[in-house]
């Protein structure tokens, strides 16, 4: 092959971070055809839309003119009650100097990997995890090492404490997208300690799903670990807790010197947030504490109904979810989890592979239950008809 050959093979296939990505990608780049009058069970979305008053918050900012360029760095009466309400809700003492508002939670994880991590990097992922953070690492060149939780669902400490001299970053999604686990205070302050041992090791902890947990499950953030503060990097999003997944307002919570690193690279990927969408924020984070719990409630209702329908089913197998709106079911088949996601789909509901989310999710089937009653059993209904046809 000459060198011009060469050289239009490799803009054929894009950078060196496209190749990356694409070899190391786990996300399918859509769901595949639905059928018609397919039930979704496959999206992140909570039941019922924005709530009224958020909304109304954006369109009172719109007509009053506040569609100019926000600051760089965000809007500082928003970065300012973000900062009081990371103090209120997990005890770490945070100024808003500590605060970067990102373009929703996804953008905030990559701006934080960037700002962090070099090529070269060895990043851990106790997994099923999330599939975005290794599309992440990939991108900055950076080796993803997933260590597998143990059967009940929790960190396997020991591989960890192996892999952390050599590592840069731990991602830790709590609670977990896509078990629906929440992990244990005790396992979160026995990671303490070993950040603490291990100052060059920095946690990003994905908490997305903070605000629904079940069952009265004690939730403990990792922005409470005040021995290794410095090492922790909080990562949130207006989406899940306020219903506002396409406002794309998310925010990053860490030291100040690391802040200031994460908001120069968000800041230059992305430019100022919407500034309409801040104001809508600032009325959001005013949300009493008792909707959020009724949210809560209602999310924990729809959990009993997946547990009703799939629990001593003798094909599946699943650990009860804690917190979020997932629930990661093992299937008994001979065929992968993308082959049983193909064939639910065909059967009229859409679920994800449990392969998108680490290798221990082969074999699994993550389906979300943020969705209304009615579609929901209807959906597992289809689901338990496709799982008894299955070879």
């Amino acid at each position: 092959m000459t060198q011009l050959s060469q050289t239009r093979a490799g803009s054929e296939r894009g950078s060196a971070a496209v190749q990356r990505i694409r070899a190391a990608s786990r996300r399918p780049a859509t769901l595949g055809a639905a059928a018609a009058g397919s039930i979704s069970l496959a999206m992140g979305e909570p039941e019922g839309g924005t709530p009224a008053p958020i909304s109304f918050a954006a369109i009172d900012a719109l007509a009053s003119g506040h569609t100019r360029y926000a600051p760089m760095t965000g809007a500082p009466e928003l970065k300012t009650a973000l900062a009081g309400h990371v103090q209120d809700s997990t005890g770490r003492p945070t100024t808003a100097s500590e605060i970067v508002l990102a373009h929703g939670g996804s953008a905030g994880l990559a701006a934080s990997i960037m700002a962090t991590v070099n090529p070269g990097d060895t990043v851990l992922i106790p997994e099923p995890a999330y599939s975005l953070y290794a599309d992440h690492v990939a991108m900055v060149g950076a080796a993803s090492s997933w260590i597998p939780n143990r059967e009940d669902g929790s960190m396997d400490l020991e591989q960890i404490r192996r892999q952390a001299s050599g590592a840069r970053m731990l991602i830790l999604c709590n609670p977990g997208n896509p078990t629906g686990r929440v992990y244990s205070r005790s396992d979160l302050l026995a990671l303490e300690q070993l950040l603490v041992q291990h100052p060059q090791l920095l946690l990003l902890a994905d908490e997305a799903y903070a605000s629904v947990v079940f069952d009265g499950a004690e939730f403990t953030s990792a922005l409470s670990l005040g021995a290794a503060r410095d090492q922790v990097i909080g990562c949130g999003t207006f989406s899940k807790t306020y219903a506002m997944t396409g406002w794309r307002l998310g925010y990053v919570v860490a030291e100040e010197s690391i802040a200031e690193r994460i908001s120069l690279i968000h800041r230059t990927f992305n430019g100022p947030l919407n500034t309409f969408v801040q104001h809508a924020g600032l009325v959001a984070l005013e949300t009493p504490e008792s909707q959020l719990r009724d949210i809560a409630d209602s999310c924990q209702e729809r959990r009993d109904i997946i547990m009703e329908y799939l629990e001593g089913h003798p094909r599946l197998s699943l650990l009860p979810p804690q917190g979020a709106f997932y629930a990661f079911v093992k299937v008994d088949s001979a065929l992968s989890s993308v082959e049983v996601a193909a064939r639910c789909s065909a059967g009229g509901v859409q679920m994800r592979a449990g392969s998108e989310f680490g290798p221990s999710g082969e074999g699994h089937i993550r389906l979300s239950f943020a969705t209304d009653k009615q579609n929901l059993a209807e959906g597992l209904r289809r689901f338990l008809q496709v799982v008894n046809d299955l070879p």
